[in-house]
């Protein structure tokens, strides 16, 4: 242990230098110092567990669950809560905890997609919109608007009616109606910094509008979006939870949450782990993405009193 003590403490003396001989010293020290002020908020820790849970389980479904989450076996129908089936069985007979465990993936499969496509359009429309103001403004945001001006569920519900219900369709309409809280951010982060000093320097030694864009503002963008996106999770979740209830999401037979809360539905009173079950892992997890989202933004936040 003493033997270790010294290089640890010239490692944190490296990072917590007041004088960084280079970038990367100086990038380390940072990280180092918004680990430390993320760890001692236990709330995002426990988000930060519950969401490496979630990924963990998605990645070894396969191993962990430990029946067929399709198979139908109507003799274990409606079992409740044993040594063989953890949380029960459905009106079918399925294992319920092998199909959340299932579903996990595609929560996650929802999630990530949803993500890759709603943060770069909006950070686009919003950079874009900041940057060069006027009539570009003006057209970019009276459109977000348009999109803002509807409750989130129901324009999706709305996208998903015109393009038919499934998975795929489900993660297009959500993230369709994802994107604008995300150009408004980007937006308000751009008009902040576009005069600003380095902005000018930059012009002066002939960069143009779209390098400006890409490699000075987006960057300086992105800790906010980070944040927006982590507490947005919960509500990606829930809404395409929303549209696998109302029928219009994953399809039968898929182990998708919401859709297994629709099923047992019919069956609440006697049977209450049917819906019990799938509505809990939809709580939890959509609950862990918000402390996170909480916890990122007293680190990343630039606005943040912390």
């Amino acid at each position: 242990m003493s033997q270790q003590s010294p290089q640890m403490n010239g490692t944190k003396a490296w990072l917590l230098t007041d004088t960084p001989g280079s970038a990367f010293q100086a990038a380390s020290g940072r990280f180092y110092l918004g680990l430390l002020d993320f760890f001692r908020n236990r709330l995002a820790v426990v988000g930060l567990l519950i969401i490496v849970t979630l990924v963990i389980t998605a990645l070894f479904a396969p191993l962990i669950a430990p029946y067929d989450p399709v198979a139908a076996n109507l003799a274990n129908r409606l079992q409740p809560l044993s040594a063989d089936h953890w949380f029960g069985t459905d009106e079918l007979g399925r294992d319920i905890f092998s199909r959340i465990v299932w579903g996990s993936r595609l929560t996650l499969y929802v999630i990530i997609l949803v993500a890759i496509i709603a943060a770069p359009v909006g950070i686009l429309v919003g950079t874009v919109a900041g940057f060069f103001g006027g009539i570009i403004d003006t057209v970019l945001m009276r459109i977000t608007d348009i999109f803002l001006a509807f409750p989130k569920l129901i324009l999706a519900l709305a996208f998903v009616a015109a393009l038919g219900p499934g998975i795929e369709n489900a993660i297009i309409a959500i993230a369709i109606t994802s994107w604008p809280p995300y150009a408004r951010i980007s937006r308000a982060e751009t008009i902040t910094i576009r005069n600003s000093d380095f902005i000018r320097a930059i012009r002066l030694q002939g960069a143009g509008p779209l390098r400006i864009i890409t490699k000075h503002i987006m960057p300086l963008c992105l800790s906010s979006l980070i944040v927006r996106v982590t507490l947005d999770m919960a509500g990606i979740i829930l809404t395409a939870a929303g549209l696998g209830f109302l029928g219009l999401g994953a399809q039968p037979p898929s182990p998708e949450w919401g859709a297994m809360t629709s099923a047992g539905r019919s069956f609440i009173l006697d049977q209450w782990w049917l819906i019990t079950m799938p509505g809990t892992a939809i709580f939890v997890v959509s609950l862990a993405f918000n402390l996170l989202g909480d916890g990122l933004r007293e680190v990343l936040d630039p606005k943040s009193d912390s």
